[in-house]
């Protein structure tokens, strides 16, 4: 599949195309040839193409950038159906990368006001990019801020007032084995969380605490080892209830989810 896309790259034809075509061009072979190179020493195929699909939307990647996958789709998802029925709702994206969760939700839901937090000055320009291509092509804008997600001094102008806050934030065990598309191309505030993997989520609980409405919802990506963890985590921080944990489409723990608590 990754040689077929890379061929309908190198041709600006949809991959469906390939089944029709007689032939390819010297100077095409060539490209392409040199893509399969790069693809087999482990360079992500969206680095190489420069694009990532991602729901409705098509997505600028590359070097300093995490890329997107399939699997967040599913916080997505949910994240909609908690604002269905709120015409202008605020939603706040701590850690948004290339700004996938933020831009969907902003096309999905256009009525809402939509906040994307990043940290990393590489990937914030992606961030904004993004964000810039969508706004170009109707969506409503999105807001990209530069700024850590477990600093106090984050969005206090909105505190009690967030209808959502989502993340896909680091949480990767510090010395976890992962693949070599993410070792070495991922960047490494986008993986690492600590010995335990959680330990950026626990500052961004904080802030998620005080941004939050009473009401409000918070959902948070996480690594399928730590589907018991982090809902333990964040029934312990205090201040959030109806705690869930959600499995991807392969079944695995993908994401927690819960609601601020009055009071």
């Amino acid at each position: 599949m990754d040689a077929e896309l890379l061929l309908a790259h190198v041709l600006d034809v949809p991959r469906t195309r390939l089944l029709t075509l007689d032939e390819v061009g010297d100077e095409a072979a060539a490209r392409f040839a040199a893509l399969l190179d790069l693809r087999t020493g482990r360079v992500p195929l969206q680095h190489l193409t420069g694009r990532a699909p991602f729901r409705h939307l098509e997505l600028a990647v590359g070097p300093g950038v995490f890329v997107p996958r399939p699997e967040t789709e599913l916080l997505v998802e949910w994240a909609l159906e908690r604002l269905a029925g709120r015409p202008a709702p605020v939603v706040v994206d701590l850690g948004a990368g290339s700004g996938a969760i933020a831009l969907s939700i902003a096309h999905e839901h256009p009525g809402g006001r939509v906040l994307a937090v990043e940290r990393d000055a590489g990937a914030i320009e992606w961030t904004r990019h993004n964000a810039a291509s969508r706004a170009a092509a109707g969506d409503r804008p999105v807001e990209v801020l530069a700024g850590d997600m477990t600093s106090p001094r984050l969005l206090t102008e909105l505190d009690g007032a967030v209808d959502l806050v989502v993340s896909n934030p680091p949480y990767v065990p510090d010395g976890a084995r992962v693949p070599r598309e993410v070792a070495d191309h991922d960047p490494p505030l986008a993986l690492w969380g600590g010995p335990d993997g959680l330990d950026v989520v626990r500052g961004l609980l904080r802030t998620a605490a005080r941004l939050l409405r009473p009401g409000g919802h918070l959902g948070i990506e996480h690594a399928d080892q730590q589907g018991s963890a982090l809902p333990t985590l964040v029934r312990g921080h205090g201040g959030f209830d109806d705690v869930a944990d959600h499995p991807d489409l392969a079944g695995r723990p993908r994401f927690t989810t819960a609601r601020r608590a009055a009071g």
